[in-house]
């Protein structure tokens, strides 16, 4: 990006950047919340119902690659905004290049630990032995090997975005999720493949939006990067990866709320009239459909990252606000339409993922309707963390990205199912979700008071 385009950054309407960087950014994060559910709706029209327990098994294993682009990604792309922000160019230069390196070679030890201790980590995640476990073992034992790729793509399209291009982001995951779905199609309904056939369309999409943000980083726009700008150097990867931690323990968080949930829909839902394989498969989907939901808000969220990144640099302490309140707003209109459809149609968003029985389509109703039940207000938590965040006071960012998941929800996941047995599951989540809010809000409007004394300190200046 041009300097003239830097300065867009401080100058132009908040709605006008919104339209520019959160666009692109809620197609990129739709399109990866997609690749899941475009493998789920395959799997449970070709496999059925076990088919879609076992990518319920495997999901934990695609939140920790997401968890790791984040680290690198959205640390990476806070980074150098605010070096951009602040002019110092060539320190830039050295957070997207080490960001982009780490983000490759973290995939790469995932996949091989993947590789190495894939029965243990299934069981981990909920599988017990059987068709399941076998359905699992297949897919994750493809795509593992390609979580390079996903970590790469996931967390080099922020470092783009950074550089001033969303919608080359946007074409990454696009071109990726497009082949996905041809070849989930050849593969599972012409060649019968089955869990592989997915497996191997997923991975075979991800290379080829690897292979974009390679070619894009060789002409990065902004600064001019060189070999020894991904050389690792400690002072970046510290500072990349304390900018990055709260979006990285949000789903880090999310994927230990996911293994807890499956190991208790195992244990409670054999206790229950439900059975475990209709609990999981009905859980799995209700958890891919809720994700879709949050990629539009985190795409917001992450949308306002350069603008609020480099306006806080540029001391603009106006924009900044601007900009949250901007996504707030946004986030809020999107979360009363998502909560209606999850209550008003959740039968009907079930049966899209293939057929079952009386007793699956009660499971999976009751689960949308009180699991989701939060979802009016849920945009509040990820916004405000990535807000702390992006004006680099990540250890904020970090401890309300926990709320929700870590401080609240598992606890109550832990305790509420015995007394309550498998409902207790249920009920958890909405509790959960009005105490994070409240501890949300007060963080939030502690940081906007002080954002304006700044700005008044500045003008009396």
């Amino acid at each position: 990006m041009e300097q003239t385009e830097r300065s867009f950054l401080g100058t132009a309407k908040i709605s006008s950047l919104m339209g520019k960087f959160a666009i692109p950014s809620i197609v990129a994060m739709l399109v990866s919340a997609l690749y899941n559910i475009i493998d789920q709706l395959f799997i449970g029209q070709a496999v059925g119902i076990d088919g879609n327990a076992a990518t319920n098994i495997a999901f934990p294993l695609t939140t920790s690659c997401i968890a790791l682009a984040l680290l690198f990604g959205i640390g990476g792309a806070s980074c150098f905004n605010l070096s951009m922000g602040s002019g110092d160019t060539k320190r830039a230069a050295y957070f997207v290049g080490n960001s982009a390196s780490m983000l490759f070679l973290s995939g790469v030890v995932l996949c091989i630990a993947a590789q190495l201790f894939l029965p243990q980590l299934l069981h981990l995640c909920g599988a017990e032995d059987g068709l399941v476990f076998d359905y699992a073992e297949v897919y994750v034992r493809i795509t593992a090997i390609g979580f390079p790729f996903l970590i790469l793509t996931t967390g080099g399209g922020h470092l783009i975005r950074a550089d001033g291009s969303p919608q080359m982001t946007m074409i990454c995951n696009l071109f990726g999720a497009v082949v996905n779905v041809i070849l989930d199609a050849l593969f599972i309904l012409v060649f019968g493949w089955g869990m592989a056939g997915a497996a191997i369309a997923t991975i075979i999409g991800q290379i080829g939006s690897a292979v974009i943000v390679v070619l894009y980083m060789k002409k990065f726009k902004t600064v001019k990067l060189s070999v020894r700008h991904f050389r690792p150097q400690w002072s970046a990867i510290q500072r990349t990866a304390t900018l990055g931690m709260a979006s990285c323990f949000n789903q880090l968080a999310m994927m230990v709320v996911q293994i807890v949930i499956n190991q208790l829909l195992n244990e409670y839902g054999a206790q229950s009239r439900y059975g475990a394989t209709v609990a999981l498969a009905a859980a799995g989907i209700v958890m891919k459909v809720a994700q879709v939901f949050f990629s539009f808000i985190i795409g917001l969220a992450q949308g306002s990252q350069p603008i609020e990144s480099y306006n806080y640099g540029a001391k603009q302490y106006d924009r900044v606000r601007g900009a949250l309140w901007f996504t707030l707003g946004i986030s809020a209109v999107l979360s009363v339409i998502a909560s209606a459809l999850f209550q008003i149609f959740p039968a009907q968003i079930l049966g899209l993922f293939g057929e079952g029985d009386a007793t699956y389509v009660e499971f999976g109703v009751r689960f949308f309707r009180i699991y989701l039940f939060g979802t009016i207000f849920n945009f509040f938590q990820p916004v405000v963390s990535t807000f702390f965040t992006s004006i680099g006071k990540a250890y904020k960012g970090v401890f309300l990205s926990l709320t929700r998941q870590f401080l609240f929800l598992l606890p109550l996941l832990l305790l509420m199912p015995l007394r309550f047995g498998i409902d207790g599951v249920l009920y958890a989540a909405p509790v959960a979700d009005i105490l994070s809010l409240i501890v949300t809000l007060v963080f939030m409007f502690l940081e906007l008071r002080q954002l304006k004394q700044m700005e008044c300190v500045m003008q009396a200046a």
